[in-house]
């Protein structure tokens, strides 16, 4: 079950390289909705890493976050939020952001299956 939600995980919050306003293509490209449903996501985050780099967060590249994991070191990433709200696939539209920040997901089994937000890195 757990190799499921990984390869959801990898689709939805993956990729190596991206700009910001690449959200809707990208987006589309993927089949990214809300769960079950024909709904655009009303937000959906990327990492701009690969998974030799994301999956060791479940393991020492990670520390506790409540029943989460919370990366150690901060990753690039790109915020897509919805600007048309209660729009349907394929009408999605999205403003996207660029930031670092440290990534906080669930882990299964030594796996990300799961992002559960971000904390903004400050330098």
């Amino acid at each position: 079950m757990h190799f499921f939600r990984y390869r959801k995980f990898i689709n939805q919050h993956l990729i190596g390289q991206m700009s910001s306003n690449r959200c809707d293509t990208v987006i589309q490209q993927r089949g990214i909705t809300e769960t079950n449903s024909n709904m655009c996501k009303g937000r959906n985050t990327f990492i701009l890493a690969s998974t030799n780099v994301v999956t060791p967060i479940c393991g020492r590249a990670g520390t506790p976050h409540g029943d989460m994991t919370r990366s150690t070191t901060p990753f690039h990433i790109i915020v897509c939020t919805l600007k048309n709200q209660g729009a349907r696939r394929p009408h999605c539209q999205y403003r996207g952001q660029a930031h670092t920040a440290y990534v906080i997901i669930k882990c299964e089994q030594g796996h990300p299956v799961h992002f559960d937000g971000d904390i903004m890195y400050v330098n």
